[in-house]
């Protein structure tokens, strides 16, 4: 009788064990997001934390650490990173930010973007300068605290886009 116990029990630990192995925190590291100041490193945090996963980050560092519980909850970290309007790489495959931008393909004159995290004049000091770095962009309107920027020219949308994600911000167009 003592055997059956026993084959039970460890028949029961070896079909918890899988369980066990799923529930393993996952670790990940997102690097080259904007973080120039107190509101950025707040806004990151936030946004981690928010998705029920913890982030390890210092001022003016561009890489966080996110700790999750699991892969579900780490995608749903950098979700909430994109929709706090800051773009980064993981490093764990599997797990990146999406492409959701909602640009033209093409060259395009005028784009209406928002979503970028934008707290200072650093932030929006950084939008300005990736916007700069994309060939034939002419002008733009960007301001600390906007929740919108326009970025005229003819200029390659998804170049456009590109740049931003580089620089650190996640965006969307909100009207051409």
């Amino acid at each position: 009788m003592k055997s059956i116990g026993f084959a039970l029990a460890a028949a029961a630990a070896c079909w918890m064990l899988p369980a066990a192995v799923a529930q393993a925190d996952v670790t990940l590291k997102v690097s080259g997001l904007h973080n120039c100041c107190g509101g950025c490193l707040k806004g990151i945090t936030k946004a981690v934390t928010s998705s029920g996963a913890q982030a390890t980050i210092d001022s003016g560092d561009d890489t966080v650490t996110i700790t999750a519980a699991d892969k579900a909850t780490a995608q749903r970290a950098l979700d909430a990173l994109a929709a706090a309007g800051y773009h980064g790489t993981s490093d764990t495959p599997g797990l990146a930010m999406k492409e959701d931008s909602g640009a033209p393909a093409g060259k395009t004159t005028r784009l209406e973007l928002s979503g970028a995290h934008n707290c200072c004049r650093g932030c929006s000091n950084a939008i300005g300068e990736a916007a700069d770095s994309v060939s034939g962009v002419s002008g733009k309107t960007i301001n600390p605290k906007s929740q919108t920027f326009v970025v005229e020219g003819n200029y390659d949308a998804k170049a456009l886009i590109k740049a931003l994600n580089d620089a650190g911000f996640h965006v969307k167009v909100s009207a051409p």
